[in-house]
C-alpha cells in the first residue's frame, strides 16, 4: 500500500473536491425531504451506524476494548454533543433558508476559539480580529431576519445553538481521538446520536416511517453523500495537507449550498444579508488562519477541526 506522501497529490485534490461537494449538498437535501428533520437526523446517523458497525466489529475490534477508559466516555460526549448539533441544525434549514443556516453553523471555528479561551488559552490579535468580524457578520445577516418572520429569527437562532454544538462535539471528539480510529470515533458517536435522537422522536412522536421514495432517496444520499463519503475524504486529506486548509475549504460549504439551493429549490439569497454573510466567512477564515499561526509558535489549538462536524 502507497504511504500517504507517496500518493500523488491529485488524489488528495480530488478527495477534497469531493469532500466539499458532498458536505455541500447537506442542508439543500435536508430542505428537500418531505419529512421532519428530527427523523430525517435520526436516519441519517442510524444508517451511517449500521454501515459502520462491520468494520468496527471485525478490523477495528481490538478498539472496542479501549471505550471502557475515559477515551470512551469522551467519544460518547461527543455524540451527545452531536445529538443537539443535528437538532438544532437541521431544523434550522428547514424553517430558514439553506444559505443563512449553512453560514450561521459555519461559525463553529469561533466557538472553538472561545472554549479555548475558556481554558485558559488566549486567542491572538487575529483570533479576536477574526472572532469580530464573524460575530458582525452574524448580526448583519440575523438582523435582518426580524423584519421577515419570527420564523426566520428562530431559524437563526438554532443554526447558531448548531454551530455551539458542533465546537463541543469536536473538543470532545479531539480528545477521544487521540486514542481512537476515525471509524471507530465515528462509530460511537453515530451510535449515540443516534439513539438519543431515537428517544427524542418517540417522545415527540416523530414520524419515523411512511414517506415517499423521494425522500427515503434523499436521506440515503444524506447517508452516503455528506455523513460517510464527505466525513472520510476529508479525513483522507488530512494525511496530506494541514487541518487548517481543510478548514478554511470547508467554508466553500456555505456557497456551494447556496447555489445548489437556488439551482434546485429556487431559494434566492436576498440581496442585503449576502455581505453580512460573506463578513461572517471571512472572519471564519482569519480566526482558522490565525489559530494556525498561533499553533506553530505553542502547542494551543485555538481552531482546529481535524475531525470535520458532519452536517
Amino acid at each position: 500500500m502507497q504511504s500517504p506522501r507517496e500518493r500523488p497529490p491529485w488524489l488528495t485534490g480530488a478527495a477534497l473536491a469531493v469532500a466539499v461537494l458532498a458536505v455541500s449538498t447537506s442542508a439543500p437535501l435536508i430542505a428537500f425531504v418531505a419529512a421532519p428533520a428530527l427523523a430525517v437526523a435520526f436516519w441519517r446517523n442510524g444508517l451511517a451506524f449500521a454501515a459502520l458497525t462491520p468494520i468496527t466489529a471485525g478490523p477495528r475490534r481490538a478498539e472496542l476494548a479501549t471505550l471502557r477508559s475515559r477515551t470512551g466516555l469522551f467519544a460518547v460526549l461527543a455524540g451527545v454533543a452531536l445529538a443537539l448539533h443535528f437538532a438544532t441544525w437541521m431544523p434550522s434549514v428547514q424553517l430558514g433558508s439553506v444559505a443563512t443556516a449553512t453560514a450561521l453553523v459555519a461559525t463553529q471555528p469561533v466557538w472553538q476559539g472561545l472554549i479555548a479561551m475558556a481554558q485558559g488559552r488566549r486567542p491572538s490579535a487575529a483570533g479576536w480580529t477574526g472572532i469580530g468580524l464573524a460575530v458582525a457578520g452574524t448580526v448583519w445577516a440575523t438582523g435582518l431576519d426580524i423584519g421577515v418572520s419570527a420564523q426566520a429569527v428562530l431559524a437563526d437562532v438554532l443554526a447558531l445553538l448548531g454551530a455551539i454544538a458542533a465546537a463541543i462535539y469536536t473538543a470532545f471528539g479531539e480528545r477521544a481521538r487521540s486514542r481512537l480510529s476515525t471509524t471507530t470515533y465515528t462509530w460511537v458517536c453515530y451510535g449515540t446520536c443516534a439513539a438519543i435522537l431515537l428517544v427524542v422522536c418517540l417522545v415527540a412522536r416523530v414520524e419515523l416511517h411512511g414517506y415517499d421514495g423521494r425522500t427515503w432517496a434523499a436521506i440515503l444520499a444524506l447517508v452516503v453523500g455528506a455523513q460517510l463519503l464527505g466525513h472520510s475524504m476529508f479525513n483522507y486529506a488530512l494525511e496530506r495537507t494541514s487541518a487548517t486548509k481543510v478548514s478554511v475549504l470547508i467554508l466553500l460549504e456555505v456557497p456551494g449550498a447556496a447555489l445548489l439551493a437556488w439551482a434546485w429549490l429556487g431559494q434566492t439569497p436576498r440581496l442585503v444579508a449576502l455581505p453580512g454573510l460573506a463578513l461572517l466567512m471571512l472572519g471564519v477564515a482569519v480566526v482558522v488562519l490565525g489559530g494556525s499561526r498561533e499553533r506553530r509558535r505553542t502547542t494551543a489549538s485555538l481552531a482546529d477541526v481535524a475531525d470535520p462536524t458532519p452536517r
